[in-house]
């Protein structure tokens, strides 16, 4: 194997898959590295877990066809500290790969790549195929997969479940405390139900550059395929069931209230201050009479906190929400204002965008 890739060509790709190398189980050398494949006119490098498998694919000039694993972190840390005008020239002869670029010269003992896993396939023909602007992608993916959970025992709820509805598709996390829900992609022909975990899509989020306008994505009955510009994301899918959660979104609510996203941060924010030792526990009350909404805290060792601000309040409400769930569902909203429908107590709170139906957020009470 023999090649010439632009410095910032190679380091870009490196920077990608190199991630998930470095992911990777112990016990098993061959998956700390990269494989490099030269062909013609393209370098094609490989990660793998073998739960999460990247590829990329970089412009070069070939001199002659060839592949070789190599430690990914190494290769990376190396590449990136050459100059960015450089061009750098690999070269495979059995197990070692030389790099040269300019003055630097290094060459790095790496493995045949005979025992490196065959990558995952996917028939195209078979799979479900939809493509979603990267700007898009990256909002609702942010917006969902917050509230998945890192709990291995319950399998399901450590992915975002990609599901059709009425001819759209749909992207829900839910850890039992709290749901996402958002509509992902209009006008969606076949069915969807897949289970992807949180560590794939984090890995596509990562993986996204400027330059890149569209995410294709194709699903089959196990595994699912991110495709963006010249770098591919497979990854097996969570073989669970995921929960039926429309019925666990309220159909009505008692009181719905229009609030500022930004001055109900800095309430929320400020109240959490005090609420550090009851486990990050806010209390939320709407009075109709006042025509106040309020977030306040009680510490009995430091103090408490109280702040408010005039709404339009058509009925009485109090809950005990955990600040940090809280926070993290109006930052997920994009709009100026949010809205809050309570139910009681003991009822979930529903947070949205004011105009915007396509994004639902849910925060069950704490016990107070």
């Amino acid at each position: 194997m023999e090649i010439e890739v632009l410095q910032k060509r190679l380091s870009k790709a490196l920077n990608v898959v190199s991630r998930v190398a470095a992911s990777t189980r112990a016990g098993l050398p061959i998956l700390s590295n990269v494989l490099l494949r030269a062909e013609e006119k393209q370098l094609t490098l490989m990660a793998t877990n073998l739960e999460l498998a990247t590829v990329e694919y970089v412009n070069a000039e070939t001199k002659s066809n060839g592949t070789i694993t190599v430690p990914a972190k190494l290769m990376a840390e190396f590449v990136n500290n050459l100059p960015s005008d450089e061009t750098i020239k690999l070269k495979a002869k059995g197990d070692k790969l030389t790099i040269s670029a300019g003055k630097y010269k290094s060459t790095i003992n790496g493995i045949l790549a005979d025992d490196f896993p065959e990558l995952p396939e996917i028939d195209e023909k078979t799979a479900v195929k939809f493509s979603i602007d990267v700007d898009m992608f990256k909002e609702a993916v942010s917006e969902v997969i917050i509230a998945a959970s890192n709990d291995t025992t319950r399998p399901a709820l450590t992915g975002v479940f990609f599901n059709t509805f009425e001819g759209a598709l749909y992207i829900a996390a839910t850890d039992g405390y709290r749901l996402a829900d958002r509509k992902f992609v209009n006008d969606v022909k076949s069915e969807v139900k897949a289970i992807i975990p949180t560590a794939a899509l984090r890995e596509v989020l990562s993986s996204l550059s400027d330059n890149m306008e569209n995410v294709e994505i194709l699903v089959t009955d196990e595994q699912i395929r991110f495709r963006m510009g010249e770098v591919e994301i497979t990854s097996k899918l969570i073989d669970a069931s995921f929960p039926d959660y429309r019925q666990l979104i309220p159909k009505d609510s008692k009181a719905t209230l229009i609030l500022d996203k930004a001055e109900v941060i800095r309430m929320t924010k400020v109240a959490a201050l005090f609420a550090r030792e009851s486990g990050g526990s806010v209390v939320c009350e709407a009075k109709a009479d006042a025509g106040t909404f309020s977030i306040y805290a009680v510490a009995s060792e430091i103090g408490e906190n109280s702040s408010d601000i005039e709404v339009e309040v058509p009925e009485d409400g109090k809950v005990v929400l955990n600040s940090r769930y809280l926070l993290d569902a109006i930052n997920a909203t994009t709009e100026n204002k949010i809205s809050f429908s309570f139910s009681g107590k003991l009822a979930p709170v529903v947070i949205k965008n004011e105009k915007s139906d396509e994004y639902t957020h849910i925060i069950m009470p704490l016990k107070s």
